[in-house]
């Protein structure tokens, strides 16, 4: 009886609109200004869920934990706070609601209209320059700048060019809501330009979004650029406070004919090693032949200007086991573990890392404190990347990091540096990324395989390094069997059981269904010895693989990517489904 007179006297004299719940979860009793949120009569004895679109039990968790729930009702927005009326069982709710429309549409303007700012970097521009005739440079130079400033404008957006290919942009929130929502459409439009090279115009878009002032947000968008461009270009990437988005990246990388940086970063890491006590060398944890080619050839940079080097490794796969022993029975070369590194490392260390920039991968994350560290890789930038680095050479157009560090041995200024194990190394690190010189093979892989060649490597005893054991011939084998052909030119397949040579077997078999005529990606998925489930994914450059298991928090090259998940194989098809229905 007393909580009902309560009940009566907070309707009666209540400011805001109000509603009594019962716990039965009906609307027991209103306040006079009710009708300021409902419109319609007969709302006493309504259910709440009905009236209010709010299930009761969520309405009791807010009012426990007093939060606040937001609806929106005859074009206006109520925060809808709660209390209990009685205790226990028993005990009704007190719904009030308070408009905060003016507020909300506040907010709203002011979300639309803070700044954003996005640097633009037309790819390649030296390529293009260099490739086309004089007349077709200039008009190509017009056509790039008219459809660049055409996109500003209808974004009303403020443009400044301050170097030939590079622009900054300054425009509003809401603009950049709609470029997100239509994945920046100027990235489709400048590929349409006609040019006289063998690839198309492309940008690099980085956008600084939610800084706090403009030097963070410009801040963002220079991150965000250097993300894109270290990915590959031809895409854009959007900064916030907390999190980076892709769009785009369609598109191969072009290789670049000039190997000016290739000198720069040849004289710098001599130099580097020149002042460092040590070298240690890593790459990512379960080596392949294209991280254990390049620690080996870095390993021989070290030893040619006299300074001692050693290769971590803490454990390999099957597919690494063949060029590992050789390499062991050379005695020519220092393998150590992660703990001996660590002991060995002292403030003069130079740590080289190769064929990975992420944090989580690499051998021995505790030397990534060191103060020293170089940073050689061919894969496209993620987020999670290395920072204190003192000299980073990132290539994506590259097809193996193996490919970089060979080019580096070139320039190093030493004449015959290398053993016939470190070129064959070298040159089986090469023909394992490239898939045997099928894939993202350029101009200058070759002139790398065709030096490494001379250095002394036999291309038979390489092959020999790719033989595999009869079990996991079999293995490929049937789930080459049991792959499925969906639409679209995709293929899937599911290699049964735990196998703890999973990442190498489900890479060969995605490899073997791009051969199938009308096949243009393959997913396949198994689980390693861990009972991790292993994602390998190839295409053949139409479908961008590596946007698509960067879903699955993996990443790699446009036609070359990979993922570990905690789903089943099964559930990871699935997922994979899902997740080409957005991209196909």
């Amino acid at each position: 009886m007393y909580v009902r007179r309560i009940e009566k006297l907070l309707c009666a004299y209540s400011p805001v609109p109000l509603c009594i719940i019962s716990p039965q979860g009906k609307v027991s009793m209103v306040s006079p200004k009710i009708d300021e949120v409902f419109i319609y009569d007969g709302i006493e004895g309504a259910d709440v869920y009905a009236l209010i679109g709010l299930k009761y039990t969520e309405i009791l968790e807010a009012a426990r934990e007093q939060k606040t729930l937001t609806i929106s009702r005859n074009q206006k927005i109520f925060k809808m706070m709660t209390s209990f009326i009685g205790e226990g069982e028993l005990a009704s709710i007190a719904v009030y609601f308070v408009d905060f429309t003016k507020y909300e549409t506040l907010k709203q303007m002011h979300n639309q209209e803070r700044v954003c700012m996005a640097m633009v970097n037309v790819d390649n521009f030296d390529e293009l320059v260099a490739n086309n005739s004089e007349e077709a440079k200039m008009t190509l130079s017009v056509q790039i700048d008219k459809l660049i400033r055409a996109w500003a404008a209808k974004n009303n957006a403020c443009i400044l060019q301050y170097k030939e290919h590079l622009y900054l942009m300054v425009f509003e929130n809401k603009y950049y809501e709609k470029q997100a929502e239509l994945k920046f459409p100027v990235l489709d439009e400048i590929r349409e330009l006609e040019t006289e090279s063998d690839f198309p115009v492309t940008l690099s878009i980085g956008v600084g979004v939610g800084g706090k002032n403009p030097a963070e947000i410009e801040e963002y968008a220079a991150d965000a650029l250097d993300i894109a461009l270290g990915r590959g270009g031809d895409q854009a990437v959007v900064k916030t406070i907390n999190k980076i988005e892709y769009y785009g990246g369609k598109l191969q990388t072009v290789e670049k004919s000039n190997k000016g940086k290739s000198r720069v970063i040849a004289h710098a890491l001599r130099q580097l090693i020149k002042q460092s006590s040590k070298v240690l060398i890593m790459g990512h944890r379960n080596p392949d032949m294209d991280c254990f080619g390049a620690a080996i050839g870095i390993y021989r940079l070290a030893a040619s200007i006299e300074k001692k080097a050693h290769i971590i490794i803490n454990g390999y796969n099957e597919a690494l086991t063949a060029i590992y022993q050789a390499a062991r029975e050379t005695e020519d070369y220092s393998f150590i573990n992660s703990e001996k590194a660590i002991a060995m490392r002292d403030d003069d260390t130079l740590v080289v890392v190769l064929d990975t920039h992420r944090v989580g991968l690499v051998e021995c994350p505790e030397l990534l404190d060191s103060e020293k560290i170089v940073v050689i890789d061919h894969h496209r930038k993620a987020e999670e990347s290395i920072t204190n680095m003192v000299l980073s050479y990132m290539e994506p157009y590259a097809s193996s990091t193996s490919e970089l560090v060979t080019e580096i041995i070139q320039y190093s200024g030493q004449k015959k540096m290398l053993s016939k194990m470190d070129a064959e190394a070298l040159l089986a690190g090469i023909t394992v990324d490239t898939n045997r010189f099928a894939v993202k093979t350029g101009v200058r892989t070759f002139e790398a395989a065709s030096w490494l060649r001379r250095s002394g490597a036999d291309t038979a005893a390489v092959k020999k390094y790719f033989q595999s054991d009869l079990e996991s011939f079999k293995i490929r084998a049937k789930c080459i069997a049991n792959a499925q052909f969906l639409d679209d030119g995709i293929a899937m397949s599911i290699c049964q059981g735990k196998n703890p040579n999973a990442q190498i077997v489900n890479s060969q078999v995605a490899d073997e269904l791009l051969t199938v005529q009308g096949i243009r990606a393959t997913f396949v998925v198994g689980q390693n010895e861990h009972g991790k489930t292993v994602v390998s994914a190839r295409s053949l450059g139409e479908v961008n693989v590596q946007v698509i298991m960067e879903k699955l928090g993996g990443g790699g090259h446009l036609n070359t990517a990979g993922a570990q998940v905690e789903m089943t194989p099964e559930e990871t098809l699935e997922q994979l489904k899902v997740i080409l229905e957005e991209f196909l």
